[in-house]
């Protein structure tokens, strides 16, 4: 019998570029997919020092691809944003 110890198992956080229409980049984790209205949205979290998300829809395109779709209507992104923060207070 073997006296190893076992690490504890650390989820790698994923990560995803966005690029804006300017040109700049911003890394962001992927906080996570969530469904509202059937329709599924994803939250990312930037690495630029600041307490945003964003919010954008989500659609699977193939295996382990996705978009992101940006949500144009004012009305539908207040509602996904007040889901969004009813999850994170849960």
């Amino acid at each position: 019998m073997t006296d190893e110890k076992k690490k504890p198992e650390i989820e790698e956080a994923d990560f995803i570029t966005l690029e804006f229409d300017d040109g700049v980049e911003v890394e962001c984790e992927i906080m996570g997919v969530f469904d509202y209205g059937n329709k599924e949205y994803i939250a990312l979290i930037p690495d630029d020092d600041t307490d945003d998300v964003y919010i954008y829809g989500y659609r699977e395109v193939g295996d382990d691809e996705f978009e992101l779709v940006d949500i144009e209507d004012d009305e539908e992104f207040e509602k996904v944003v007040a889901e969004f923060d009813k999850i994170m207070e849960a």
